[in-house]
């Protein structure tokens, strides 16, 4: 028995709790209660969660502003509110 919780499994009570029971106390009926080890599942789910989430909003923000942005110049193209042109007068000299 080389753990705490072999020693406990066992039946035998550690010193240091011993010495904390009050006198008199049938040691036979003595229940030692362990709190169980914190469990990072949880946490580690939530954080995955949450960044999973967090990126599929940004994509969707992305993809939006692309249809938005794509369907306002073909607006504009189409009704004359956004045009270019191209001016491609050239200067020839005329021979002296």
């Amino acid at each position: 028995m080389q753990l705490p919780e072999d020693q406990l499994r066992a039946g035998h009570i550690p010193a240091d709790v011993y010495r904390r029971l009050p006198p008199g106390t049938d040691v036979r009926r003595v229940v030692i209660v362990q709190e169980a080890p914190r469990s990072y599942t949880g946490p580690i789910v939530l954080t995955l969660v949450v960044v999973t989430g967090s990126v599929a909003v940004l994509l969707v923000i992305a993809f939006v502003v692309q249809v938005v942005a794509g369907a306002a110049v073909a607006v504009l193209s189409a009704t004359g509110g956004l045009s270019y042109a191209i001016n491609r007068t050239s200067k020839t000299r005329k021979g002296k």
